[in-house]
């Protein structure tokens, strides 16, 4: 079946970024556009969405807020709809629980006619003649193909499930932190679990099972890399980080800067609610009042190697601590990986290779205004540009200026403004205040 309109743009994947772009441009008549997703549903982070999780960011950062306060797509206009705007301003707590979030959003793609889930796009082509995108689309359910035209891509496939080299023939025992609800009563029943990584997901899930620790008995563990347990910097002059200039900024050094820069920031993107910390001390100190628990935390320690025993049900790690220059052995019955995730380019886009450009590492080489292309004006990314706009790529608080910007670069027209400046602080040395050979007056 060949759909015969011309869009404007094809959003491929349906997260909470192109979502966001779904829900701004429905009230642009003329802008036309279509998204697919072969999920059956949105479902985000399903396996994380323990009751009382949150996002790490205020409501405020929702689909559409920071460009569009008027919004009918608002967080706050689902509350109201839902009966609860009042419950949620007694609460006083500004943080979206995660499972409330997820409805927010569903209750979103309800009211859209252009977001099309169970459809996986399989190929994409240029048509030269025409100068437009040709995107062949499969129903995932009844197999049927349908060929979409657009003048204009915006991949917003998301991240995927990261494992480490050492433990991918192990992952039918282990459990990736994406699938943690789903395992957790399996892991319940062995005698030691132990849990890896150092951001929020470890950190949720090594409290979710500390809760349960003196019910079911099993010895608890976790491990990181990282030097300490590290708590998310949140405080309001690195939030101005979370800014347009500071894009401008991260995007004008030069890469081997940037790439440097990013190993190092993990503190402002990847470190644990504070909160949440002090939660875990407090719970690991109560239950070892009332019962003899086997915990452990430990830091420094790296995984070089995993092997799994299957005659006597357990995983034995090789650890390495850094600064004592040591390996040694850990053993667990469960094993789940908080390893995080990783951009992954879609087998999709193998037809259009040519039109892309890389950098020297594979990567897209992504310019300013988010696009990939060799034009740079028709294939937009939504969180594959870590590398070029940095810390702030996955941040949910930027994506409203991240669509506003790309809504600008489609149409021509700042239909949402795009903030040039919003910070107090200056980040970089402007060509006025550089001097070449400094000395003291």
């Amino acid at each position: 079946m060949n759909d015969e309109s011309i869009y404007d743009f094809v959003g491929m994947g349906i997260g909470p970024f192109n979502l966001g772009l779904a829900s701004l441009t429905h009230s642009i008549d003329e802008l036309n556009g279509i998204f697919f997703d072969q999920a059956d549903q949105f479902n985000w982070h399903p396996g994380m969405m323990m009751q009382d999780t949150t996002l790490q960011i205020p409501f405020m950062a929702d689909l559409v807020t920071l460009a569009d306060p008027t919004s009918p797509f608002s967080f706050l206009n689902f509350l109201k709809n839902e009966g609860r705007i009042y419950s949620f301003y007694i609460r006083e707590n500004f943080l979206v629980l995660r499972h409330e979030y997820n409805r927010y959003c569903q209750w979103v793609i309800s009211q859209l006619s252009n977001v099309h889930f169970c459809n996986q796009v399989v190929d994409v082509k240029y048509d030269n003649d025409h100068q437009w995108y040709v995107v062949n689309v499969r129903h995932t359910k009844t197999g049927e193909h349908r060929e979409v035209k657009a003048r204009k891509l915006v991949l917003g496939t998301g991240t995927s499930p990261y494992v480490p080299a050492c433990c991918e023939n192990i992952m039918d025992r282990a459990t990736h932190s994406a699938h943690y609800l789903d395992n957790k009563k399996d892991l319940q029943q062995k005698k030691s679990i132990t849990v890896l990584g150092s951001g929020q997901s470890a950190a949720e899930i090594y409290y979710d099972l500390l809760q349960d620790i003196d019910h079911y008995g099993y010895e608890l563990n976790w491990i990181t890399r990282s030097p300490r347990f590290f708590p998310l910097e949140y405080s309001k002059l690195t939030l101005e980080m979370t800014s347009p200039e500071y894009v401008d900024y991260f995007f004008n050094l030069p890469p081997a800067k940037r790439d440097d820069l990013i190993s190092n920031q993990k503190h402002l993107y990847k470190g644990i609610n504070s909160t949440l910390i002090g939660d875990i001390f407090d719970l690991l100190y109560n239950k070892r009042l009332l019962a003899d628990i086997k915990v452990g935390l430990r830091t420094n320690a790296e995984l070089r190697e995993v092997a799994y025993d299957a005659s006597l049900d357990y995983f034995n790690l090789e650890l390495y601590q850094h600064e004592q220059e040591k390996a040694f052995l850990h053993k667990t019955e469960g094993l789940v990986l908080a390893t995080g995730y990783g951009y992954k380019q879609p087998k999709f886009i193998d037809g259009l290779k040519d039109q892309i450009q890389w950098d020297h590492k594979g990567r897209y080489d992504v310019n300013r205004n988010y696009t990939i292309d060799k034009r740079g004006a028709d294939i937009f990314v939504q969180n594959a540009e870590l590398h070029t706009h940095g810390f702030v790529t996955p941040d949910l608080g930027m994506a409203c200026y991240r669509n506003s910007y790309i809504i600008k670069e489609i149409t021509g027209r700042e239909y949402y403004s795009v903030e040039r400046k919003i910070a107090f602080q200056q980040f970089e040395v402007s060509e006025e205040e550089a001097v070449s050979n400094f000395e003291l007056a």
